[in-house]
């Protein structure tokens, strides 16, 4: 029953099927441990990127996999069946190393992709604010340019890797209010007046840290600028595009393993003297959680092909795959 093959090419096949052999053999005998104990497992994720999955749609020239969305989202399926919160951590990296390499000059891209494909370093996405989320044109975080360098102030809030990791990629406001005052900074750790809150309690997610990332006289180099001024926005939107696909794949990888663990289930407990495989409530209840998931990954994979094509509806496609699937793969 390996639907989640069907219709692939043959190279797709292969790559799937490495995921979904590191996801079991590296990823899922670990993910309780790395839940439990809080672990960010930093070797773990550099053998992944030994395999390619350090930086998939990234170009090869620096490092990259080269690879479109829909494969991304095809290995970002397979590995969370190994263990979720991790795969979404490296999902948000890649992420990172994509806007880099999409938005960068050649300089920006020579100096942090390599480094971020190969995990020999890590990197945090920083838009969110305590006080605006979803409503990204309004943040607050404030960069001021003082000759060759921005003066940095504000504070990111729930940031995935936060602390943990080396390379920031910050929205924040060059400019007037709303979303053409923002530019994109990338912010390396140990710049001086970088500094981190302390490390939010969850429920569930915690092989990845999470905290604030606050900014005070923080001076970052004009040069680590991605883009013009006023296109941070822009960045943003395009980065958090391929970022939804990515999230609604891992919800993809979780429901998966989920079915397989509740069919497993179905065949060997038993209830009044049979098996409860026998029991036509639990077999209408497995087979439109099986429906469902089958709904979601085809969504998800239109969704990629249509934002891999640059088409008109690839913005809308990718919002109703986060919305619809990340809900449908929860229940």
């Amino acid at each position: 029953m390996n639907l989640a093959s069907y219709g692939l090419t043959d190279e797709q096949k292969e790559f799937q099927k490495v995921a979904f052999d590191f996801a079991a053999n590296e990823m899922a005998p670990h993910m309780a441990e790395w839940d439990q104990k809080e672990i960010f497992p930093v070797e773990t994720m550099r053998k992944a990127a030994q395999l390619g999955f350090g930086g998939i749609y990234v170009r090869p020239e620096v490092g990259g996999s080269g690879l479109s969305r829909l494969d991304t989202s095809i290995i970002f399926e397979a590995l969370s069946t190994g263990c979720v919160s991790t795969t979404a951590y490296i999902s948000i990296h890649n992420m990172c190393a994509w806007m880099i390499d999409t938005f960068g000059n050649d300089e920006q891209r020579k100096k942090f992709c390599p480094d971020l494909c190969s995990m020999e370093k890590f990197a945090s996405y920083c838009l969110t604010e305590p006080g605006s989320g979803s409503d990204a044109a309004s943040l607050l975080t404030s960069a001021q340019r003082k000759g060759d360098h921005y003066i940095l102030n504000g504070s990111k809030a729930f940031i995935s890797g936060g602390g943990d990791t080396d390379v920031y990629v910050v929205m924040c406001r060059t400019g007037s209010k709303g979303p053409k005052g923002i530019s994109c900074l990338v912010v390396e750790k140990g710049t001086p007046g970088l500094s981190f809150g302390k490390k939010e309690k969850k429920v569930g997610w915690n092989s990845q840290p999470t905290r604030a990332v606050i900014f005070e006289d923080c001076a970052v180099p004009v040069t680590c600028r991605l883009g013009n001024e006023g296109q941070g926005f822009n960045i943003a939107m395009k980065g958090l595009n391929g970022g939804r696909i990515n999230i609604a794949s891992c919800s993809l990888g979780a429901a998966h393993a989920s079915v397989l663990l509740a069919r497993d289930h179905l065949l060997v407990r038993k209830q009044f003297g049979e098996t409860l495989a026998n029991n036509q409530f639990l077999q209408f209840k497995l087979a439109e959680m099986a429906t469902k998931l089958v709904a979601s990954r085809l969504l998800v994979r239109e969704a990629a092909t249509a934002l891999q094509e640059n088409r008109a509806d690839a913005v809308s496609l990718c919002s109703m795959a986060k919305l619809f699937v990340t809900d449908e793969c929860f229940n």
